[in-house]
């Protein structure tokens, strides 16, 4: 009996073996470390080359777009013009001044709306797109004045045609509107200003009453104690 429980024992010594076990258990779980790390990094990669894919696309329409504006819008809004105006010089300074005036004072009063505190840099961009797009008849305009494309030229003569004084007025409306919004938006801000000063200024007589009548209240009270 003695002789056969080493033999026991050194088989079971055996059996468990603990250093080979850990050893592969440690390899084992050091792989997918290193795979996850790996895998990271790819993903980092992967997102910085489709963001650089998604700006050439987006680069690439704008100019597409830009291409077929070009060709197509200037000599289309001439057109428009000349067919309200109908060739007389009266009715071209008329609409002129319209849509000079109108499509310059309106946008920059809501270009304006910008600079409050409670808009969030989203609502900031939203609203400089609006104004942006409420400006397109001065834009078209000047796709048609200052454009170098075939089309931009056949609006010129659209212009001068069918369309007589309207860019000169063009131009003078939007200087009008131009002033006139900025000394709106002017006064606005002073009396903004001056709201906030006439409303720090009661805050700070209200405060000065509150510390008369609880000096005026410890004096009664002291007066009380020196009379008791």
């Amino acid at each position: 009996m003695s002789e056969e429980d080493p033999d026991r024992h050194g088989k079971a010594d055996h059996t468990h073996g603990p250093e080979e076990g850990h050893g592969k258990a440690d390899h084992e779980h050091g792989q997918p470390g290193e795979e996850r790390r790996y895998d990271r990094q790819g993903v980092k990669a992967g997102t910085w080359v489709n963001r650089a894919v998604l700006a050439l696309v987006l680069i690439a329409l704008a100019y597409i777009a830009y291409a077929l504006s070009a060709a197509f819008f200037p000599r289309w809004w001439a057109q428009r013009v000349g067919d309200q105006v109908g060739g007389e010089l009266s009715a071209g300074t008329l609409w002129g001044l319209f849509y000079g005036f109108v499509f310059t004072f309106i946008p920059l009063l809501v270009l304006a709306q910008m600079r409050r505190s409670f808009l969030n840099w989203t609502w900031r961009f939203i609203v400089l797109a609006v104004a942006v797009v409420l400006a397109t008849p001065n834009w078209l305009t000047l796709a048609v004045v200052l454009g170098n494309s075939k089309a931009a030229h056949a609006g010129e003569r659209i212009f001068d045609v069918e369309a007589p004084g309207f860019r000169n007025a063009v131009a003078i409306g939007a200087v009008t509107g131009l002033v006139l919004a900025l000394a709106l938006v002017g006064a606005s801000i002073r009396l903004s200003g001056r709201r906030r000063e006439v409303k720090q200024l009661k805050g700070r007589l209200s405060e000065r009453e509150r510390e008369e009548r609880d000096r005026e209240r410890a004096e009664r009270e002291d007066e009380r104690r020196d009379g008791g």
